[in-house]
């Protein structure tokens, strides 16, 4: 659906080709003592996409441009699909990747399903001609996701907070 509304159908079966799949059940324990706890601390994915379907323990929280903290309400029975930053680059930043984390509260534990979905070592995430035009210039250098991922892991890559906005780290990494 996001290739057909950039009009890009034709790199489907380039992305399915490469696409590395993890899915994943997540258990995240209800909080002793009624207190909040940091299930997952804020970060950015750094794959191409995540889908997660949860229980109805609530606790995703996403960080809106002023910094502040939103808790997402999901109707049972709903997916939620997150932007990996790959994603971000490979559409020249035309979505992003939300900063996000997993807060517990209340006194029931929270499952999820995650599939993650990525790309495969070696492949050079590049961003399509189409998208690149005098009104959208080229943001982001084509690069090797396997270094960036190795780049990401280092001390040196880790995200960067000021006044609450989130300094990519795939910016650090391939911005023009």
């Amino acid at each position: 659906m996001i290739l057909e509304s950039f009009g890009l159908e034709k790199y489907m079966d380039e992305l399915t080709d490469i696409a590395k799949n993890q899915l994943r059940i997540m258990k995240y324990e209800k909080p002793k003592a009624n207190e909040q706890t940091i299930g997952v601390p804020p970060h950015c994915d750094s794959n191409m996409m995540t889908l997660l379907y949860q229980n109805e323990v609530n606790g995703l929280e996403i960080q809106n441009k002023d910094g502040e903290w939103m808790n997402t309400k999901l109707s049972p029975n709903s997916f939620i699909v997150i932007i990996g930053e790959c994603l971000c680059v490979w559409l020249n930043g035309r979505l992003s990747s939300p900063y996000h984390r997993v807060m517990m509260m209340g006194d029931e534990d929270r499952y999820s399903l995650g599939l993650f979905s990525g790309v495969r070592g070696g492949y050079m995430v590049k961003v399509p001609a189409e998208l690149v035009d005098d009104k959208n210039p080229l943001l982001f250098k084509p690069h090797d996701h396997e270094e960036f991922l190795k780049y990401f892991s280092s001390e040196v890559a880790k995200g960067v907070v000021k006044s609450g906005a989130v300094i990519s780290r795939l910016k650090t990494y391939c911005a023009v």
